[in-house]
């Protein structure tokens, strides 16, 4: 009966914006995660189709650009790859601002090289630790392994301002933010990809979306975290079995939430996104995780505050 009541009150909220959508535009705004990007994009682009008064900006400064933003209170949804950090929570709560946080997908941080770089079969944490670890020496492949080529690795990864920068510094070297700094830095995957494809010995971290989405001119690394080599794919990142498996996020204004378009733009994506989560290269939530976030997500309506 109470997930009854939901549904009904979300329907006729969307008839609400349909019909505001007809007289006047609105808007809502999302920034952050350039690995959240795509699903958000898909969504907003899927959204706007059924409610063409809307317009719904996606940017992309970061995970941390995106709280930066949110926590100002400059936008309605912080797309983020990892969960908000307690000084971002205090930045938030100085500024009265209360958010309402959702699991979009799950994805695996792919760990890739140059094509041309053959050789390169599996990595253990333990050597990208060496690789990427503050005042490593590792500058050739060689000394990653002996038996490996003497020529020189070309490193490319996300900026300070990403959750995946951060994600990958604490799950690899042991703590989040400590990272060698000679490497070529970008907030946008798009930009790591072309180096990588485009520099033999190149060598980066991105999402799985983005290594899915350009299979043909990148070779993904299988990752052993001691038991053995798994390479990223929907079934190990489903399973949790790959070793740079997370979680991915949106994070809700709530006073935002009593605007009718933005609430049903988050209705939307918690309801449809899973062909487009699945489009673009990420795990989809399960229909529980789903049916509870749309009930914790009705709680934040107009009508209950």
């Amino acid at each position: 009966m109470m997930y009854k009541k939901i549904v009904v009150a979300i329907v006729l909220m969307a008839a609400f914006v349909f019909a505001l959508g007809c007289t006047e535009r609105t808007s809502v705004s999302i920034d952050g995660s350039s690995t959240v990007f795509p699903i958000s994009e898909a969504v907003a682009e899927e959204f706007q189709l059924a409610n063409p008064g809307i317009i719904v900006t996606v940017g992309v400064s970061g995970t941390g650009g995106g709280f930066k933003k949110f926590c100002a209170g400059e936008i309605d949804i912080a797309d983020a790859s990892r969960p908000i950090k307690q000084s971002e929570i205090e930045a938030c709560d100085k500024e009265g601002i209360e958010y309402i946080e959702f699991v979009t997908a799950y994805d695996g941080l792919s760990v890739v090289v140059n094509p041309g770089d053959y050789f390169v079969d599996c990595l253990a944490i333990e050597e990208l630790r060496q690789i990427w670890e503050p005042e490593s020496t590792v500058s050739k492949w060689s000394d990653v392994r002996p038996e490996w080529p003497d020529e020189k690795i070309f490193l490319a990864g996300a900026d300070t301002d990403s959750g995946s920068f951060d994600y990958f510094t604490e799950t690899v070297t042991g703590e989040s933010g400590a990272s060698r700094s000679d490497y070529t830095a970008s907030a946008d995957d798009n930009v790591l990809v072309q180096a990588v494809s485009g520099q033999k010995g190149a060598l980066a971290y991105f999402g799985y979306a983005y290594y899915t989405e350009n299979k043909n001119k990148l070779k993904v690394v299988p990752i052993d975290n001691g038991g053995g080599c798994i390479t990223p794919s929907i079934e190990n990142i489903t399973s949790g079995e790959y070793p740079l498996s997370r979680p991915l996020f949106i994070y809700v204004n709530a006073e935002s939430l009593k605007r009718p378009e933005v609430s049903a733009f988050v209705e939307y994506y918690l309801e449809s996104s899973k062909p487009l989560v699945e489009d673009v290269g990420y795990v989809a939530v399960s229909s529980t995780e789903k049916d509870e976030m749309i009930k914790r997500l009705a709680g934040y309506y107009p009508e209950n505050q």
